[in-house]
């Protein structure tokens, strides 16, 4: 996509009445196509209003491939989707309808009827979203291979049984299936999850983050059936323990991004055998995991992602963690960032030794300042706590 000020020189330059004739005559239709292709949706619009011509190359399928209505989605309506289900037809990879609260299931029936090649779809936040939905992406989206449902709290276990490729019906269900978003759908079950490990063997990338209602049984069914999986981001599923990850570990070696936020019973020993059995491990967040101890940081700055692979560790309120875990990451050279708010026994001087051996590394912590004694005879000053960017 065109850079904004690409786009503006491009619409200025065939957006000049007086030249338009000249335009059409002096380039083939095929090289104007070209041209559209690098415009917005909205200075697509624009040029379709400038001649009949014009209006048939930006209204072309091949411009409309990939369309992001996030701007407008306090104006969209589930027409608006049909129409542009109709116009775009087969061309059609890739849209977003985050936080389009207007769209429902009608309007994604027939974007779903007329959109069979679509690819990747967001429809975060879409709160009028049923189960419906998913039926009908189930019914005529075979090659969709991004799903994002974030939020969208209708959604049920029923919706991703019917997303499951049917080993036994190859026509039905989304056998492509590599990245499926539902966080915050608050009715999914270890049920519907299951379902989805079972049928959906490309799966890369699972997002679940605040679905509380799932345990261990879904990480055992990944660690059996998604060795690919890279991403999986399950904060807030405080039901998980180490006995699920274990599995998950052992099976999945390839895992990049695991966000376990305030999954609150894990310990060290989990970080052992993430440390042992995923060498890719780029990106980990363990805040609020209260039960960590430096033992279990000690084996993961040992461990074969620690030299060239972990980026980001994230430590909020573990309040276990001591300078002796800086200490056993140091030898991480690629460390980037290092999150430590509300690490209590976390000093200025163990990040001030961590910096000796890693001079880039961005560290997030705070503390809280000294509060001086009250004076005699008067009120004590009040301080707050302050955040430092060290």
């Amino acid at each position: 996509m065109a850079s904004s000020a690409d786009r503006s020189f491009l619409f200025g330059l065939m957006f000049t009445n007086s030249d338009e004739a000249v335009i059409n005559k002096k380039l083939p239709k095929e090289l104007l196509l070209r041209i559209f292709s690098f415009l917005d949706v909205v200075t697509l619009c624009r040029c379709a209003q400038v001649s009949r011509s014009w209006n048939v190359l930006a209204l072309d399928g091949s411009n409309w491939q990939r369309i992001d209505l996030f701007d407008f989605q306090r104006d969209i309506e589930g027409r608006v989707v049909e129409n542009i289900s109709k116009r775009c037809g087969g061309f059609l990879r890739k849209l977003s309808l985050r936080g389009c609260l207007g769209v429902g299931d009608s309007a994604l029936r027939t974007f779903s009827q007329n959109c069979r090649n679509i690819e990747l779809l967001s429809l975060n936040g879409c709160t009028k979203i049923t189960d419906s939905t998913c039926n009908s992406l189930s019914k005529f989206c075979p090659k969709l291979k991004h799903l994002d449902l974030a939020s969208c709290t209708s959604i049920t276990n029923l919706s991703l049984k019917a997303l499951r490729c049917l080993v036994n019906l190859n026509h039905e269900g989304c056998p492509l299936l590599e990245q499926l978003n539902i966080s915050w759908c608050d009715q999914i079950t270890d049920e519907g999850l299951i379902t989805i490990c079972r049928g959906c063997h490309r799966l890369q990338s699972l997002c679940v983050s605040g679905c509380a209602n799932i345990t261990d049984a879904i990480l055992h069914a990944l660690g059996q059936n998604c060795p690919r999986l890279r991403i999986l981001e399950v904060a807030r599923c405080s039901q998980l323990t180490d006995v699920g990850f274990t599995t998950l570990a052992r099976n999945c070696h390839e895992l990049e991004k695991m966000d376990l936020e305030e999954c609150v019973q894990i310990t060290d020993g989990t970080l052992i055998q993430l440390s042992i059995h995923c060498p890719r491990l780029q990106v980990l967040s363990l805040s609020h995991c209260e039960l960590i101890t430096d033992d279990g940081i000690r084996h993961l700055g040992s461990g074969p992602c620690a030299h060239d692979r972990l980026e980001v560790i994230e430590l909020d309120n573990c309040p276990l963690i001591t300078d002796a875990s800086l200490e056993h990451l140091k030898s991480c050279h690629s460390l980037d960032r290092i999150e430590l708010y509300d690490c209590q026994q976390i000093t200025r001087a163990g990040i001030k030794r961590l910096r000796t051996h890693l001079p880039n590394i961005k560290v997030h912590a705070y503390f809280a300042p000294v509060t001086p004694p009250p004076s005699v005879g008067g009120s004590r000053q009040r301080f707050c706590r302050c955040c430092v960017l060290l």
